[in-house]
């Protein structure tokens, strides 16, 4: 009969005690995570859906005090604003993003890029805001949908970019060589072929972008700031917004119907964010499992 030698057993003891370890706190770092993210839910979903009704999505928002206030000028505001993000910031972001899967490895021109882009994604929302204030809403004279949109559009590039970048980079080397082996130019490559191959990747960096900025406050408070109107004067006048309307209703009306109309504003972007999240995890899920 063998027997293991005392200094192996101790061993063999402390790896068992390590990973047991590391087991209960990986579970509860996981029942942490999902109960705060249940509670969350919960409490916007308890105090925000009993105002959801039909004329408070069509009912503009009103001035303190005044009845049967709505959200819908936020809403069209919030969708203008993001939509007008989204053409400014995607574009220029996948192009770079292409440029650095496909033509900027190694150079100093790709690697400084990199890091900028790096540099963003971590720089705080209301830096981006008050950056475009003194740029853009100074020299124009006053606040516009158009700033909060340039706003959000320097926060979605970054996130847009190395996304991108990451996508096209997982696509195998053997599809370029094909593509270019059957005489197809780089570019053609990379637009036709590896940009295709890679489209669910690249969707679903685009939605996580716009959830990214779909909640941001800090930047549209020096940039489309405010308006109870609808969202006519998008270039020229303050835009009405989810994410502000939250803040005014929420900390600065004194009246109780306006603190549950922003708890129901909560409620909607919540939804909205959660919605984009589960789409971005459908697309990812499909995209493995059609290879």
């Amino acid at each position: 009969m063998t027997t293991i030698p005392l200094n192996k057993r101790r061993g063999l003891f402390r790896r068992k005690l390590v990973d047991r370890i590391v087991g209960v706190l990986s579970v509860a770092a996981l029942v942490l995570a999902i109960g705060g993210m249940a509670w969350i839910l919960w409490t916007v979903f308890a105090r925000g859906a009993s105002v959801l009704s039909w004329e408070f999505f069509v009912n503009p928002s009103k001035p303190y005090g005044a009845l049967n206030a709505g959200i819908g000028n936020a809403l069209l505001g919030t969708v203008a604003i993001t939509l007008g993000a989204a053409a400014m910031g995607i574009p220029p972001a996948i192009l770079a993003g292409i440029y650095l899967a496909e033509f900027g490895k190694g150079t100093k021109l790709g690697n400084a890029i990199r890091f900028a882009a790096n540099v963003m994604m971590g720089m705080p929302s209301v830096v981006a805001g008050l950056f475009v204030y003194a740029v853009l809403v100074i020299p124009m004279g006053g606040f516009s949908g158009f700033a909060g949109s340039v706003a959000l559009a320097f926060l979605m590039f970054p996130v847009v970019l190395r996304t991108t970048e990451d996508m096209l980079l997982m696509v195998p080397d053997s599809l370029r060589e094909s593509a270019l082996a059957l005489g197809c130019s780089r570019a053609r490559t990379a637009l036709r072929i590896i940009c295709r191959s890679a489209r669910g990747g690249l969707v679903t960096g685009i939605l996580l972008a716009i959830a990214r900025v779909s909640g941001e406050t800090a930047p549209l408070l020096f940039t489309a700031l405010w308006s109870d109107a609808w969202p006519k004067n998008y270039f020229t006048g303050p835009t009405a917004n989810l994410p502000v309307l939250i803040t005014e209703y929420a900390t600065n009306s004194p009246f109780e119907e306006q603190h549950a109309a922003g708890w129901g504003a909560s409620l909607v972007v919540t939804l909205l964010v959660l919605a984009l999240n589960i789409s971005c995890r459908i697309i990812f899920k499909e995209k493995h499992h059609g290879r």
